[in-house]
């Protein structure tokens, strides 16, 4: 089976279901943690209505999660963000204002808190979490070294708010689970936790699901999963070129 496809995703989740895992959106696991839990999170760059279809998988098995919306056109999406929010998931803002303000970080927070505001006409916000802008010089947490995310009452950015000694963190970023090597922002400490485990496909993952932790963060990105062979084979082609500039910028 194809890896990144609706059919792999649709069996992943349900593998995870049948191993007695229970699901959290990152504000639910942040008020009362569950001993056996996937925190489900979905950073949405771009193509929404793929996000609303996962949004609409999960809502049918009984599952909710986390998406987190860019302002960008490519991401922001009134409509599809109201219907995700509907279905039972929490909303979040991806934020990325020191990219976009070219590292003034007064701009950057005054930007910040507009479009909080505009997101939460919307939906309830209470948790955000940077994008993670690989090809920018500016790193978009860089904003709360001068301000407070928690007085605009916020509760939670998962690469400050979350202890990856206990969760162990797993991203499908550059549309591969073994991308911390080529990952410029969206990774976390390797702890010893982290340093447990290595996948190189979703068939992996699932096939050492016995031997996996209580507490997991997984983060998707729903543009890269997709049962159309074209959409999918375009993805895959960009992916792998970013990739290998993101390799360089590593070096």
């Amino acid at each position: 089976m194809r890896d990144f496809t609706i059919a792999l995703y649709t069996k992943f989740l349900n593998v995870l279901s049948q191993q007695a895992y229970t699901f959290q959106t990152l504000s639910g696991f942040l008020k009362k943690p569950k001993e056996k839990v996937i925190i489900l999170r979905n950073d949405v760059d771009k193509l929404p209505q793929n996000s609303l279809q996962f949004a609409r998988i999960q809502n049918k098995m009984g599952i909710a999660g986390t998406y987190y919306f860019r302002v960008l056109p490519q991401s922001y999406n009134e409509k599809i963000i109201k219907e995700i929010s509907e279905l039972g998931h929490e909303i979040g803002y991806h934020y990325e204002t020191m990219d976009t303000c070219k590292g003034n970080v007064d701009k950057a927070y005054e930007e910040f808190c507009r479009n909080l505001e505009k997101f939460r006409e919307i939906a309830s916000i209470v948790t955000i979490c940077m994008h993670g802008s690989p090809f920018s010089k500016y790193d978009n947490r860089a904003i709360w070294e001068k301000y407070d995310y928690k007085k605009l009452e916020i509760i939670g950015e998962p690469y400050f708010d979350f202890d990856f000694n206990k969760v162990l963190y797993i991203t499908d970023t550059g549309r591969r689970w073994n991308g911390n090597k080529v990952s410029i922002r969206d990774k976390v400490m390797q702890t010893s936790l982290q340093k447990q485990y290595h996948f190189k496909s979703t068939a992996d993952i699932i096939n050492k699901v016995d031997a996996l932790p209580n507490q997991m963060m997984l983060t998707f990105h729903p543009q890269r999963w997709s049962n159309n062979y074209f959409e999918w084979f375009k993805e895959l082609v960009i992916q792998s070129a970013k990739n290998q500039i993101k390799r360089v910028i590593v070096k």
